[in-house]
């Protein structure tokens, strides 16, 4: 199988260690076991020597009750019955896609997104049809060109909500005329949703699983709660051929997930308001820091982040965005992701939920580059 280089993973792979401003991560703040153990009211010296004679068996192959049900109680309408645990979102999202689609099939992807979405099935033969996002309709998907690009071959809808990189998120009212254009073709909707979950006001965040039969949610301890060394994801889906698919595909590439992942993960779920009221102020005291950055900068200009933790900032130089985002780490130490990476130019992809000091003078560099230039 062939496959195309993942531009943003060796993207991070080869510059992210020669940051002095990492601007590029996307995760909020991360925690350490320490900070999760307090919020969640334990003792952590107590807590962590408590492991000390825990065996490392496989544990439950398919997600310790506790995990399960810390998964589901992010959705409305999913049991601990429609979750499978995976390595990651990344994992949810390869399985889902090679578990569905063949060759003789047609996929509907939203561009810009993460890039798995359409390699992997151009790998396979199948065919990809870019719904293209643009900043004029505020990254938001054009219903008619929906319209126009599914037929009775589509089988797989793919939007990424919260988008990444541009920090959209699809209104009520779009979605479920997206469930719509689906059921019409009677394609499946896949939503990679790893940034769902912290809304400004505190509201609940619909998602896909939530409006629609065929959706298949993907989300993951990543982003928002801040665990990415846990490396745990999952798959939610009400739909049980999708749930038959990917187990049935699991036992060859993932087994079981890690034991002390799925510990640490089902104790975060369990305590996600706590993480959610930590995580929402910095995303919140951040956003208005890139804002008022944005708007007090010449020869920058964007669509405000409302949702997710970056945002796509468009920069009035003619200089293209690979060889910007490396000049501005060779010389100034500063690490964004090049448009580029996204099949997109005259923009650059910040990562905005780190501490923000590191934003303020990561921002601060960026804006003394365009000067010079």
């Amino acid at each position: 199988m062939k496959i195309k280089t993942f531009k943003v993973e060796q993207w991070m792979n080869e510059f992210e260690n020669d940051a002095l401003y990492n601007l590029g991560e996307t995760c909020i703040d991360s925690m350490s076991l320490r900070e999760l153990l307090e919020l969640a009211g334990k003792n952590p010296e107590e807590f962590l020597a408590s492991l000390a004679d825990e065996r490392m068996t496989y544990g439950y192959i398919e997600g310790s009750p506790n995990l399960l049900t810390g998964i589901a109680g992010l959705y409305e309408n999913i049991t601990s019955q429609q979750v499978i645990p995976t390595h990651g979102a990344i994992g949810a999202n390869y399985q889902v896609i090679l578990s569905l689609i063949e060759a003789k099939d047609n996929m509907v992807s939203v561009m810009p997104t993460y890039q798995q979405h359409y390699s992997i099935p151009e790998s396979i033969g199948a065919e990809v049809r870019p719904l293209q996002l643009t900043l004029e309709n505020d990254f938001l998907p054009d219903l008619d060109l929906l319209r126009g690009l599914v037929d009775e071959h589509t089988k797989v809808i793919t939007i990424n909500n919260p988008n990444n990189p541009s920090g959209s998120w699809i209104p009520l009212g779009i979605m479920k005329e997206i469930v719509e254009i689906a059921k019409s073709v009677d394609a499946y909707i896949l939503s990679d949703e790893v940034y769902r979950g912290i809304a400004e006001n505190e509201s609940y965040m619909p998602s896909i699983v939530d409006l629609y039969d065929k959706g298949i949610s993907v989300g993951s301890m990543s982003k928002i709660f801040s665990l990415a060394g846990l490396r745990l994801g999952w798959i939610a889906t009400r739909s049980s051929e999708v749930l038959k698919a990917c187990w049935t595909r699991r036992d060859y590439d993932t087994i079981s997930c890690g034991r002390l992942d799925d510990l640490f993960a089902s104790i975060a779920l369990a305590h996600k308001d706590a993480i959610f009221k930590r995580n929402r102020a910095i995303l919140n005291k951040n956003r208005a820091i890139l804002d008022q950055w944005v708007r007090e900068t010449e020869g920058v200009h964007y669509l405000k982040p409302v949702a997710g933790t970056t945002a796509l900032v468009y920069y009035d130089k003619n200089i293209p965005s690979y060889e910007l985002c490396v000049r501005l780490i060779k010389e100034k130490g500063l690490l964004f992701t090049p448009g580029s990476c996204f099949e997109l130019e005259g923009c650059v992809r910040i990562g905005y939920a780190f501490d923000s000091k590191t934003l303020r003078e990561g921002l601060d560099k960026f804006a003394e580059f365009l000067k010079e230039n």
